[in-house]
């Protein structure tokens, strides 16, 4: 697990950032984007993301992006305690191995560590990743019914989530 500075993400943003983001959307994962996702895009949105967030990305042993995770600061006067889980992505052929685990593991320890209190994020109601979320301790706040398209631009409801990190 590596913590990227804003120069890498930038430097990583048409390569190995964007085919995770490609992947990620091409199988289903609903991360705000619709599928089939262009890389081109895919490598803007990094690009622009490497100065608002703090990105963590896992690697393979020959150097693939196989997982990444985003952590958004809250810049608001009575917010500056909280952050965001913005995007918690794992490739498909490195699924079910913890990754995913170990990825949102690495931005709360991160967070606690620069005295965050508050962590929050959402995701598309019944998806994987609503296990993985629930089991690392995030309680569920609420349900919003047609949050978001999937990637196939169906509508679908989205549970917020919140966590306390260090606690």
């Amino acid at each position: 697990m590596r913590h990227l500075t804003p120069q890498e993400v930038r430097e990583h943003a048409s390569g190995g950032l964007a085919g995770l983001l490609v992947d990620a959307v091409d199988g289903g994962a609903s991360v705000g984007f619709l599928a089939p996702l262009d890389p081109a895009e895919a490598a803007e949105w990094w690009t622009r993301a490497a100065g608002d967030r703090e990105v963590w990305a896992a690697y393979g042993s020959g150097g693939e992006v196989l997982g990444a995770v985003t952590l958004v600061r809250d810049t608001k006067a009575n917010g500056r305690h909280r952050g965001e889980i913005a995007r918690l992505v794992v490739h498909r052929e490195a699924r079910g191995r913890g990754l995913g685990a170990r990825l949102l593991a690495t931005a709360e320890a991160h967070a606690a560590a620069v005295g965050l209190g508050l962590l929050v994020l959402d995701t598309e109601t019944d998806s994987p990743a609503e296990r993985l979320y629930r089991a690392a301790g995030w309680t569920a706040a609420g349900v919003i019914p047609d949050f978001a398209a999937d990637p196939w631009g169906t509508l679908r409801p989205t549970t917020l989530y919140y966590k306390r990190p260090g606690r």
